[in-house]
C-alpha cells in the first residue's frame, strides 16, 4: 500500500508541472542543415548554416548561458550577431544576414539562422528558457572553393616572410589567414 501511495504522490507531482516550467527545445541537425523547434507558441523547422570546413559547430546537449539581443564578433571582422543565444563559450545561435548561405555549412562554429526566425527564437528562449541538442556532422564543403580567387593572393610577394596558413573568405574578399595576421588559423572558433 505504501509504494503505491508513493506512486500516486510521485504521479501527481510529474502532472502537477506548470506550462511555465516547459523549455524550448531546439534540435539542430547538422547532416541536414536544419532546426526543428517545439515551444509553447508552436512547432518551427527552419534550415541554419554550421561550421564549414576547418571549423567545427560542438554537437551535444547545451542550456542557454547568455542571450544577447546583438552582439558583434570580436575575431571576424566586428560582424553583427543579432539575437545571439550563446550555448557553448563563444559559440551562439545567431540571426546572419547572409541568407543565401543558410543550408549549407557556412560559419565558423556558431549556428547561424535568418534575423527573422532568430528573434522569433530569442523571444521563445527568453521566455520559456530552452535545451538545445546537437547531433550529425555537417557536408564537405570546400567553402573557399566556391568563390572567384583573386590571382593577388595566389602567391605571397617576395620579403613577406613566412606564408600565411591559408586564405579565407571576408566581406572584402580572399584575405591571408592566420596567427601572423592576427586571425585564428583553422580550427574549433566559433563566429565571436
Amino acid at each position: 500500500m505504501r509504494k503505491f501511495a508513493a506512486g500516486i504522490v510521485l504521479l501527481s507531482g510529474l502532472l502537477s508541472v506548470s506550462p511555465a516550467a516547459a523549455k524550448v527545445s531546439i534540435d539542430i541537425d547538422l547532416s541536414a542543415q536544419t532546426m526543428h523547434v517545439v515551444s509553447s507558441t508552436g512547432t518551427y523547422d527552419w534550415p541554419i548554416s554550421s561550421a564549414r570546413d576547418g571549423y567545427v559547430t560542438p554537437d551535444g546537449t547545451f542550456a542557454p548561458q547568455s542571450l544577447q539581443s546583438i552582439h558583434y564578433s570580436k575575431k571576424y571582422y566586428h560582424s553583427p550577431m543579432p539575437h545571439s543565444i550563446f550555448f557553448a563559450g563563444g559559440y551562439a545561435i545567431h540571426g546572419t544576414y547572409e541568407t543565401r548561405w543558410l543550408g549549407r555549412p557556412a560559419s565558423h562554429g556558431c549556428v547561424r539562422i535568418s534575423p527573422e526566425n532568430a528573434a522569433l527564437l530569442f523571444e521563445m528562449v527568453k521566455q520559456e528558457g530552452g535545451i538545445i541538442h546537437i547531433t550529425g556532422r555537417p557536408p564537405a564543403t570546400h567553402y573557399a572553393v566556391r568563390h572567384r580567387r583573386h590571382p593577388y593572393y595566389a602567391t605571397a610577394p617576395r620579403g613577406w616572410g613566412p606564408q600565411p596558413m591559408g586564405y579565407g573568405y571576408s566581406p572584402w574578399g580572399y584575405a591571408p589567414q592566420g596567427p601572423q595576421w592576427g586571425y585564428p588559423a583553422y580550427g574549433g572558433d566559433a563566429d565571436q
